[in-house]
């Protein structure tokens, strides 16, 4: 077993470095500071479009990680740029936390404070003085999480509540992406407040903290993941009522690795069996929807019996890591083979050969997306080079033990 082991770390290794370029020689703004907004998939860049939060802040997570990784003397000024650009122009001086998105100058174009947003901000933050040490980062990543737990969090009920306003109140317009209803508290912002909350333990192990985290971990296993089904479900009202029924496997592959990684840092045996239990349960039933390509669907509707056959590049990512994580978890050989069947997925499908990076995605009969973006408001260097830090890390385990 070693053989496939070494060759897949080699592969996803070459890939990593072969996203971390596209970006250092793509996407670096050179006339209006920071990174452009978007590019399309003939590398195309559009200069006029607007810079997410979420875009900005995993671009400043994977340069941070990549450091980490290797400390190659070039991602430090690429996640330097990105921490810059954040305080410069997200920044909201007056009523704290930063902007969900500014225009191709820098200037505020929505400024909303959408949690999903200010936590992608804490995990970015955290990595980047995990790899740098720079005190003002950790007080800034501190900062955003007393603020997230003075207006978002759910004393009563427990969990988060998903949008405000530049002031801090209470919004309806949750909406993210093509969400299409209204949420109180969704799974998604959920889960990101998790993976968030982890990085910030790491490097700032507060009591407060330790405990939301905890609480945050029994929010997935009481409200979150279906007792029946074991899929997540997706959307609720602020009183964890009105569930919807869509499953999601691309989320739910994911919450199967970030959970029992939330869970090992609080160092609590109880917790950490539990949890594991449940990420299998969420492993098993995320690869329902894996089909013979090797790839991992988008989205199955019960009640309709509507399949979403598309494959995105991020559920791809995610899935390489959750059934590696199946794997390491149960020594089972089935989870190390549908991770490899991912990537050779990935290599076939998703990989942009000629033009580098990674395509949105493919239909149900394998062709390319054409219309989404190669890089943009959501399509960011996140998902594909921390899935290839994680086989890299997760192989190197395997190989030693």
């Amino acid at each position: 077993m070693q053989t496939p082991l070494i060759r897949y770390r080699e592969e996803v290794k070459q890939e990593l470095y072969n996203i971390l370029r596209y970006w250092q020689s793509h996407m670096v703004d050179k006339e209006q500071g920071g990174f452009y907004g978007a590019i399309n998939n003939a590398n195309e860049v559009q200069p006029n479009a607007a810079k997410g939060l979420v875009l900005n802040s995993r671009i400043l997570w994977t340069f941070s990680a990549a450091y980490g990784f290797d400390q190659h003397k070039e991602w430090l000024p690429l996640a330097e740029r990105a921490y810059d650009y954040l305080q410069q122009h997200f920044r909201d001086m007056q009523y704290g936390g930063l902007y969900w998105s500014v225009d191709a100058q820098g200037k505020p174009l929505d400024t909303r404070k959408q949690i999903y947003g200010e936590v992608f901000a804490i995990y970015a933050l955290s990595e980047y003085y995990r790899r740098t040490q720079q005190q003002e980062a950790l007080n800034w990543a501190i900062a955003l999480y007393k603020l997230v737990e003075r207006y978002s969090f759910d004393p009563l009920r427990k969990g988060y509540l998903d949008a405000f306003t530049r002031e801090w109140q209470l919004t309806a317009d949750t909406q993210l992406s093509n969400q299409k209803e209204h949420a109180d508290k969704t799974m998604n912002t959920h889960l990101h407040i998790l993976e968030a909350y982890t990085n910030l333990y790491r490097v700032w192990p507060d009591a407060g903290l330790r405990t939301q985290l905890y609480y945050l971990i029994k929010v997935f296993t009481d409200h979150i993941i279906h007792p029946q089904t074991h899929h997540q479900v997706l959307f609720f009202d602020a009183q964890w009522q009105h569930p919807s029924t869509v499953f999601s496997y691309g989320h739910d592959i994911e919450a199967a690795w970030l959970l029992p990684e939330a869970a090992d840092l609080l160092h609590d045996s109880e917790l950490t069996q539990q949890i594991r239990a449940v990420s299998m349960a969420l492993t098993n039933a995320a690869a329902e929807g894996l089909d013979k390509t090797g790839g991992l669907r988008n989205e199955y509707e019960p009640a309709t019996q509507h399949m979403d056959a598309d494959k995105h590049w991020w559920v791809q990512a995610e899935a390489m890591v959750g059934f590696m994580n199946a794997y390491q978890q149960s020594g089972q050989e089935q989870y190390l083979q549908q991770s490899l069947h991912c990537w050779d997925f990935v290599k076939q499908y998703i990989i942009d050969k000629k033009e580098g990076e990674w395509y949105w995605g493919v239909t149900g009969d394998l062709q390319v997306m054409a219309r989404q973006d190669k890089a943009g408001f959501w399509k960011c260097p996140y998902h594909n080079s921390r899935a290839c830090l994680e086989i890299i890390h997760r192989v190197g385990e395997e190989l030693k033990g």
